[in-house]
């Protein structure tokens, strides 16, 4: 006779199975990571768990070197050398290779947006999304809009906005709002979003959103600079790099903090820079959950870990 969940009604064909499942329910966590203290329902998932503290990565593709944590990421990583695509939208002719793409894809046809600001109520479609509006509550917005009184953090902002009203760039995005004058521009930045990654390099099998970002990366393999600055001669693979390169010879600074007015050459500069003012802290360490400002600096405290665990073996 099958066992019966009393909350939910689904049955199981062993008591211990049962016994499994009920935790979902109560929030029972009896496994205990020895490392961080994180607990977990299931054995098998504490074990997942622990590879991120251990380095380990059993799961190898056999097509490519890559290595993996978890069965399922190893599943998923070898639809990119078959080409398979087993989930598909019941909405539009989209195939996808992984499940979670087609569930996010699945919320622009539904309009769910399972993700609600704290601060002011707003809701997302996606996590991603949800955690870079936060910060928006933290920054002071000085630039208003003079046709809806909308206030923005940055002078830019502001005038891609106001885009909205003029009708120059009339596709919005419904998660971040940012706009584009043309739809095929909307959905490709979508992707951003979704995750989806159509153009697959057939070198490494790296997955990118558009075709350009494909053929810059593609360059990296082939050794390809087909730019050269006109001073040094130094050659680049992409425009962008040596457009940022150029500024070196002409000590242009574009990027200004609306703070403290100090200039980067580089947009990156001032993104990282502004998070002196903000607070913002968005990498964190998976060992002690300390968090960091900049990606460099928690590849930096990283290695701390990684010479303790090395010390402790010997």
């Amino acid at each position: 006779m099958p066992e019966k969940c009393s909350e939910c009604q689904k049955c199981f064909s062993v008591q211990s199975s049962l016994t499994r499942h009920i935790r979902t329910h109560t929030g029972y966590k009896p496994f205990k990571c020895s490392e961080c203290q994180k607990c977990f329902s299931y054995k098998s998932t504490l074990t997942e768990h622990t590879r991120i503290h251990t380095g380990e990565n059993p799961y190898q593709c056999s097509e490519c070197p890559k290595h993996f944590k978890l069965k399922s990421l190893l599943t998923a990583h070898l639809r990119f050398h078959t080409g398979e695509k087993p989930y598909q939208c019941s909405e539009c002719p989209k195939h996808f290779n992984r499940k979670s793409i087609l569930t996010a894809h699945l919320r622009f046809h539904t309009g769910e947006k399972p993700y609600q600001c704290t601060e002011c109520q707003k809701r997302f479609s996606f996590k991603a999304t949800l955690y870079q509006h936060a910060f928006t509550h933290s920054v002071e917005k000085p630039y208003q809009c003079s046709e809806c009184q909308q206030c923005f953090s940055t002078k830019s902002s502001l005038t891609r906005h106001i885009q909205i009203h003029t009708g120059e760039n009339r596709y919005q995005c419904s998660e971040c709002q940012k706009c584009f004058s043309e739809k095929r521009s909307l959905t490709v930045h979508i992707r951003i979003h979704t995750g989806e990654k159509p153009y697959q390099c057939s070198e490494c099998q790296k997955c990118f959103i558009n075709k350009c970002s494909l053929t810059k990366h593609i360059r990296i393999h082939t050794g390809e600079k087909p730019y050269q600055c006109s001073e040094c001669q130094k050659c680049f693979s992409d425009k962008i790099r040596l457009t940022q390169h150029t500024r070196i010879h002409t000590g242009e600074k574009p990027f200004q903090c609306s703070e403290c007015q100090k200039c980067f050459s580089v947009k990156s500069s001032l993104t990282m820079h502004i998070r002196i003012h903000t607070g913002e802290k968005p990498y964190q360490c998976s060992e002690c959950q300390k968090c960091f400002s900049q990606k460099s600096h928690l590849t930096g405290h990283v290695k701390i870990h990684t010479r303790e665990k090395n010390v402790s073996v010997l």
